[in-house]
């Protein structure tokens, strides 16, 4: 049987056809020995732990690495298979998903505080206080020694030296940190001379180094400052607690500073132009002002202020005088009514028939007007006359007829 001789890119394909084929994809736990990012965005590196070492590589992965901050000693989980190389026969491990060690459980309790505390109500815009336009003091708590402090006050005395900034010394990262930042807190609330403001500032770090900022008993105490407090926490990509509950949250420490305090020429600047503004209407209102009184004292009533008066007489007296003769027209009309009245009542006054020797004749027992011949012989009658009274009886009566009307 001949001897069958291998050549080497034979052995890399059948490894890696064994190999791939044996192991599907999976987890691992790992510390990035070394990392390099390819100008092509390949990110190449080695992982191992106390015993070995793989090669590994996240094709196109240099932006999740930057985001994750992956370097040299950074402990990660990483999902991914094991593939062979064949042009060298080596086996690496390549990566699909990976994510910080750890950070999968931090991460769920993040947004667990988050939550809790968003329906709580202390992420509200509602009660959020304003911060002053010039604080005269500044309270910070971070550590004194940090290059987020040196940045801050830097900027600070190049846009206005003399104001007062009090430093909180307090770790920032690490088992406790949130207990010191809670002490500073609560030390500037308690002071005799508070500060306008309180800056809670550090630089960027992992997310376990960012973690103090999390803690939900910090939350609270930021919450229930009557002080505004600011959080300058890491970097512009980094989210904690303190920045929600916060009355405002800037991107860096530097930030902090230009925003807590404008610059000094800048507010000399504005007021300036507010003086100026104000001297401009000042000067406009007295203008009018003098306007108004140019024109007020050329008017008669300055001159002859009597004047007014006899205006105001004269226009009185005709008032009266018309209203005189309107009563008197009035009078006149009413006194010709009453005379028509009068003598419409005297034409139907039946007293005035008698004076042309007419008589009314009256039943004398029951004063009905007679005005039929049909009464009884012997009735009593009175006649009334223009100038007195007839006693009558009667002694029979008689109906005319009325030959026109064939009665």
């Amino acid at each position: 049987m001949e001897t069958k001789i291998w050549k080497i890119s034979e052995v890399n394909g059948v490894i890696k056809e064994v190999l791939e084929g044996a192991l599907s994809s999976f987890w691992i736990e790992a510390e990035i020995g070394t990392m390099t990012v390819h100008r092509s965005g390949h990110v190449y590196m080695v992982l191992k732990d106390d015993m070995s070492q793989i090669k590994a590589v996240i094709w196109k992965g240099s932006r999740l690495a930057e985001s994750l901050k992956l370097a040299t000693g950074s402990k990660i989980e990483a999902f991914g298979a094991v593939s062979v190389y064949e042009p060298r026969g080596e086996y690496q491990f390549t990566i699909k998903e990976v994510r910080l060690l750890g950070v999968g459980d931090l991460q769920k309790k993040f947004e667990e505080i988050k939550k809790k505390l968003q329906l709580e109500g202390l992420f509200d815009s509602a009660r959020k206080k304003k911060l002053p336009l010039l604080p005269r003091r500044i309270g910070v708590v971070t550590s004194p020694t940090g290059a987020a402090i040196q940045d801050f006050l830097n900027i600070i005395r190049r846009r206005f030296p003399n104001i007062h900034i009090q430093i909180y010394p307090a770790a920032v990262q690490g088992v406790g940190a949130e207990k010191e930042i809670i002490k500073g807190i609560k030390f500037f609330n308690k002071s005799q001379t508070p500060p306008d403001v309180i800056v809670l500032t550090r630089g960027g770090g992992s997310m376990e180094d960012l973690w103090p900022f999390n803690d939900e008993l910090l939350a609270r105490e930021i919450a229930s400052s009557s002080i505004p407090t600011i959080s300058a926490v890491g970097h512009e990509v980094d989210f904690t607690i303190c920045d929600f509950v916060s009355d405002l949250r800037v991107p860096t420490p530097s930030a902090a500073a230009e925003l807590v305090i404008a610059k000094q020429d800048e507010l000399s600047e504005k007021i300036g132009n507010l003086y100026s503004r104000l001297r401009s209407v000042i000067a406009l209102v007295m203008e009018r002002a003098r306007r108004q009184l140019e024109r007020l004292s050329g008017s008669y009533v300055f001159k002859d202020p009597l004047r007014l008066i006899y205006e105001r007489t004269q226009i009185i007296d005709e008032f009266k005088t018309k209203l005189a003769h309107s009563v008197a027209m009035r009078l006149e009309k009413e006194s010709s009514n009453f005379e028509k009245l009068k003598a419409k009542l005297q034409t139907l006054n039946p007293t005035n028939v008698l004076n042309r020797g007419y008589a009314i004749l009256q039943e004398e027992a029951t004063g009905r007007i007679v005005d039929s011949p049909n009464l009884e012989a012997g009735t009593s009658v009175i006649g009334r006359l223009a100038n007195g009274y007839l006693n009558m009886k009667v002694l029979s009566g008689q109906i005319i007829e009325d030959k026109k009307d064939g009665k």
